[in-house]
């Protein structure tokens, strides 16, 4: 888990009329600070006697400073994915919000509170201002009142904060202190549904007050994804589906790739009313595979809108993603950049020169060896007219997920128990639930085994 520590400066204390005259984010792992961004602000205003007095931020110092507008996306960028921390953190938000606000953007990050935090976890404390707290915990201010100073302070609180929760109770608290800024919400959602997601790789489903399946979703994390549609108000679309939910339900599946599966069939089945609305992700690209008049497998990626009458070997979502995909399989089984497409030249590949191709773009490998370790490299996009049990992870450690494919057709996927090591193939089939077998989860299955390792594949 990411932390973005922050702390600000402003001319005055209502975000309303007020602005910031300095802000520091020191990103946070647990254990260490991985990045950080410290700027003074122009606030665009006059900065009163009093402040300055506080802070030593004069007018002065902030004239060539950047404007709010000049680092909005260094503050989105740094913070996105992460959970914003500041001592007092509604106030220091509040203030952030209000800027974003005026820039016509919506800001929206969980947060924690390191003040509130610090009264569950360290209670008996007189004064729980930063200032005094830090100094009864022996943690060092320096540059008090400055950005920069409080919010390394406010990371050393943090840090000790995380070391002090070892106890089950202790880190729900912890857990509980996020605030994922929730709002607008259905009367009808329960808060207590939130409670129990888990954080574990799974579908969830959201529902109208009528019980209808409205949106249906996968994430490797089920908790964090659903917290970040309830918070989200980026769009118009957005905001109708988080108003329109009224209950949440789910279902753990372990596996990324049953997850990828359960919703593929799962959409099909309820067709739910904001999964149509979104835009499809068509497989516009493919990798091509054709003979040259020389006898040697030349790989190409095109549109699969040029190649119709040609079946493609596997395909991508966009370019980027194939070219990166094709780079792997020539660093991996040495194939000639030329003869891939990815390096033109009238003589030997770049490749070549540095020796890690072995000379089939100027004819000194012969087309049958090359060939071979082009089929090699191929073959890990082929399952047609094969059988397979793709084995992985399962919903808890005792448990492997079993995805089954036979003569090429997808078959399902079930869960095994891993108490009995001796089971027979016979065995780990019996486990398998039926699904419908169609060109999503050909396309699903062979993307994701193309793209990631798993357990285990039985062939038989």
């Amino acid at each position: 888990m990411l932390y973005a520590v922050v702390d600000i400066e402003i001319t005055g204390g209502s975000p309303a009329t007020e602005k910031i005259t300095e802000i520091a984010i020191y990103v946070f792992d647990g254990d260490k600070v991985v990045d950080e961004f410290v700027t003074l602000v122009n606030p665009e205003k006059n900065i009163p006697y009093f402040i300055t007095s506080l802070t030593g931020i004069s007018n002065e110092m902030v004239t060539d400073a950047p404007k709010f507008y000049e680092i909005a996306k260094q503050v989105v960028e740094i913070t996105e994915n992460k959970i914003l921390v500041a001592h007092n953190a509604s106030f220091d938000y509040k203030f952030i919000k209000s800027e974003f606000k005026s820039l016509g953007y919506d800001f929206t990050r969980e947060n924690m509170c390191t003040l509130r935090l610090s009264r569950k976890l360290i209670p008996g404390h007189k004064s729980y201002s930063l200032g005094k707290l830090c100094a009864n915990l022996g943690i060092e201010i320096e540059n008090r009142h400055r950005a920069a100073g409080d919010a390394l302070a406010t990371v050393q609180l943090l840090e000790l904060l995380l070391e002090r929760a070892k106890n089950p109770e202790q880190k729900e608290v912890i857990k509980n202190s996020i605030s994922p800024n929730l709002k607008n919400l259905h009367p009808d959602l329960d808060k207590k549904t939130m409670d129990i997601l888990p954080e574990e790789t799974g579908i969830y489903y959201f529902l109208n007050d009528q019980k209808q399946v409205i949106y249906i979703g996968k994430s490797k994390n089920i908790r964090k994804r659903v917290m970040s549609h309830l918070s989200n108000n980026g769009s118009r679309r957005s905001i109708e589906l988080k108003e329109s939910i009224a209950s949440i339900d789910f279902e753990i599946t372990g596996s990324e790739l049953v997850a990828l599966l359960v919703e593929s069939s799962e959409i099909k089945k309820h067709v739910p009313r904001f999964n149509r609305a979104q835009k499809r992700k068509t497989m516009q690209y493919g990798l091509y595979a054709q003979k040259d008049e020389k006898g040697y497998y030349r790989l190409a990626i095109d549109k699969t809108a040029n190649r119709i009458n040609q079946a493609p070997e596997t395909c991508f979502q966009n370019k980027r993603e194939s070219a990166a995909i094709l780079s792997k399989l020539i660093e991996r089984h040495w194939l000639c950049q030329k003869l891939c497409g990815m390096y033109d030249t009238d003589g030997g590949c770049f490749h070549y020169e540095i020796r890690q191709c072995n000379g089939a773009c100027i004819g000194k490998e012969s087309a049958d060896i090359y060939n071979k370790r082009v089929m090699k490299a191929l073959s890990a996009f082929y399952y047609q007219q094969k059988n397979m049990l793709i084995i992985d992870t399962g919903r808890e450690k005792t448990e492997r997920s079993v995805v089954q494919l036979e003569n090429g057709k997808y078959i399902g996927f079930g869960f095994l128990g891993t108490e009995n090591s001796y089971l027979q193939l016979e065995d780990i089939k019996d486990c398998i639930r039926m699904y419908e077998d169609n060109r999503d989860v050909q396309q699903i299955i062979r993307t994701y085994l193309t793209k990631h390792e798993v357990e285990k594949i039985i062939r038989y």
